[in-house]
C-alpha cells in the first residue's frame, strides 16, 4: 500500500520585533517637541524681521512703472535709479518749529496769597436801650459819618435836662454866695463881722464853683448819651449781614454789635516771601524802586488787579522758611474780596535782549540740556544749550543757541540727529529718483512690448510662407 505522503508542518510565523523600551520613546519624543519649538521660535523671528524690515507698499502707479521697469531690462534694474533702495528709506517726520526770538524776560516771584482789609470794624452801641431805626442794607456801601441805626433818645434827653437843671441850680447858688461874701467883705472892713464868717463865706462860693464844674461834667456825658443813641459809620466801606431789627432792646458794648463794616478800596494782599529772595527784594525797596505785584485767580486765568509792593514784616517763619509781606491794591473795581485766597506774581526784574525759545523746545538728557535745530536742508541737528530764567510760556538760552535758529519745539520725540524732517505747512515729498525710474521703466516696457510684436509678425509671415 501506498503510504500517504508527508503533510507538510505549517510555517512558523515570523517573531514580532523588540518593542523599544519606554524610556528610549519618551526620549524621542522631547526631542521631536524640542525640535519643534526651535523651528517655531526661528519662523516667528523670521516673521519679526520681516514684518519692521519691509519696504513700504508704493501706490497703484508706482507699482506698475516698478514692474513695467523690471521687465524693460537693465536700465531699471536693482541698482538703477528706479530701483527700490530709494524706497526703503523711512518718510520724513512732519515736526513743528519755532524760531529763537530776542524778548526781555521778567523776574518774578509765584506765591499764594489772602486778601487783607485795610480796616474792619464791628460796630458796637455804647449806650443801652431799644432799636428805634435801622437806616442800612446788607452789602451796603456807606461812607464815614454816615447814620446807620438810633436808639430811643428820651431817656438820654431826660438825663439831660436833669443834668442842665442841676448845673443851672448850683450856679445860682453860687451868685447869690458871691454878692453874700462881697457884703461880709466890706462889713469886715468896717470891723462890724467877724473874719471867721467872712471865711466861712469864701469857702462856700469856692464849693459852689466846683459843684458847677461837676455839673457841666454830668451834663456832657448826658449829651454824649444822647447822641451815641444815634450809630453811625466810624470808616468806609460795606456793611456786612445785619445782626439786629428795629425793635430789639441792645446792650453797651454788645458782642455781635449793630453792623461790621470792612474797607475795600484800596485793600492790601498778604503773601509769603521765601527768606532766599529776601535780601533781592529790600534792596530795590531800599533803591526806590515800586515793586509791580500783579493778584490772579485760583487758576491763574484771570487777572484781578494791579498793585504796588507795600512792606516786608520784621521777622522769618521758622517752619516755613517765608517773611511774610503786603502789597497794596487799589481795587476801584472790587475784584478783591477780603480773605479771598489769589495767586501773587511779584516782578522782582527784567532780563533785556534775551534769547528765547517756547518751554517745549527744551530738551534734557544725560549730558544736559539740548535742542533740535532744523537746518536749511530740512535736517535736524542736536545742540546742546544752557538753559537760563524760564516762565511758564518761554525759557531763556544764555549758550548754544543763535537768534533766528530755528528749533522743533512739537514731534521732537521721535528724532535723532540728522534725521530729515518735513515742516507742517510743506507739501508732502516724493522720491525724484523714484519717479525718474518709473518714467525709465515705463519706457522699457513700452520698447519690450514693440520688440515682441515684431517678432510675431516674422514669425507669422514666415509661416505663412
Amino acid at each position: 500500500m501506498d503510504q500517504p505522503p508527508d503533510r507538510a508542518l505549517p510555517a512558523l510565523a515570523p517573531s514580532p520585533p523588540a518593542l523599544p523600551p519606554a524610556k528610549s520613546v519618551r526620549g524621542a519624543r522631547r526631542w521631536l517637541g524640542t525640535v519643534i519649538a526651535f523651528a517655531a521660535l526661528i519662523a516667528l523671528a523670521a516673521l519679526a524681521w520681516w514684518l519692521t524690515h519691509r519696504p513700504p507698499e508704493a501706490p497703484v502707479g508706482e507699482a506698475a512703472a516698478a514692474s513695467g521697469a523690471g521687465r524693460g531690462g537693465a536700465a531699471a534694474g536693482p541698482g538703477g535709479p528706479g530701483g527700490g533702495r530709494g524706497g526703503r528709506g523711512a518718510p520724513p517726520s512732519t515736526v513743528g518749529v519755532a524760531t529763537a526770538t530776542r524778548a526781555d524776560l521778567p523776574i518774578v516771584l509765584d506765591a499764594l496769597g489772602t486778601v487783607t482789609p485795610l480796616v474792619t470794624v464791628t460796630v458796637r452801641p455804647q449806650v443801652s436801650g431799644q432799636i428805634t431805626q435801622v437806616l442800612f442794607n446788607e452789602g451796603q456801601i456807606v461812607n464815614k459819618g454816615q447814620l446807620l441805626v438810633t436808639i430811643d433818645p428820651r431817656p438820654f434827653e431826660a438825663a439831660l435836662q436833669q443834668a442842665i437843671g442841676a448845673r443851672m441850680k448850683d450856679e445860682a447858688q453860687l451868685e447869690n454866695a458871691k454878692v453874700q461874701l462881697q457884703r461880709y467883705q466890706t462889713l469886715l472892713s468896717q470891723d462890724s463881722i467877724a473874719r471867721q464868717d467872712v471865711d466861712t463865706q469864701a469857702a462856700m462860693v469856692k464849693q459852689l464853683q466846683a459843684a458847677i464844674v461837676t455839673d457841666r461834667a454830668n451834663e456832657n456825658t448826658a449829651r454824649l448819651n444822647l447822641g451815641w443813641s444815634r450809630i453811625v459809620a466810624p470808616v468806609a466801606g460795606r456793611v456786612g449781614l445785619r445782626p439786629i431789627d428795629v425793635g430789639n432792646t441792645i446792650s453797651a458794648g454788645d458782642a455781635n454789635g449793630v453792623a461790621v463794616i470792612t474797607q475795600l478800596t484800596p485793600i492790601d494782599v498778604a503773601f509769603s516771601v521765601p527768606q532766599d529772595r529776601v535780601p533781592e527784594v529790600q534792596a530795590s525797596v531800599a533803591a526806590g524802586t515800586k515793586l509791580a505785584v500783579a493778584a490772579f485767580d485760583r487758576t491763574r486765568t484771570r487777572k484781578l488787579g494791579d498793585g504796588v509792593f507795600a512792606t516786608l514784616d520784621n521777622l522769618v517763619d521758622v517752619q516755613t522758611g517765608t517773611v511774610k509781606a503786603k502789597a497794596r491794591f487799589a481795587n476801584a473795581d472790587v475784584a478783591l474780596f477780603p480773605n479771598q485766597f489769589v495767586n501773587v506774581r511779584l516782578l522782582l526784574r527784567s532780563i533785556e535782549g534775551a534769547i528765547v525759545v517756547p518751554v517745549t523746545a527744551m530738551r534734557t538728557g544725560p549730558n544736559g540740556d539740548y535742542v533740535y535745530v532744523v537746518n536749511e536742508d530740512r535736517t535736524v541737528s542736536v545742540r546742546a544749550v544752557e538753559r537760563g530764567v524760564a516762565t511758564n510760556e518761554v525759557v531763556a538760552v544764555t549758550k548754544g543757541l543763535a537768534l533766528g535758529e530755528r528749533v522743533v519745539t512739537e514731534g521732537g520725540d521721535r528724532l535723532r540727529d540728522g534725521a530729515r524732517v518735513q515742516l507742517a505747512g510743506d507739501a508732502p515729498q516724493r522720491g525724484a529718483s523714484g519717479a525718474a525710474g518709473g518714467r525709465r521703466g515705463a519706457s522699457g516696457a513700452a520698447a519690450a512690448s514693440g520688440a515682441d510684436g515684431e517678432r510675431r509678425r516674422r514669425r507669422a509671415a514666415s509661416d505663412g510662407g
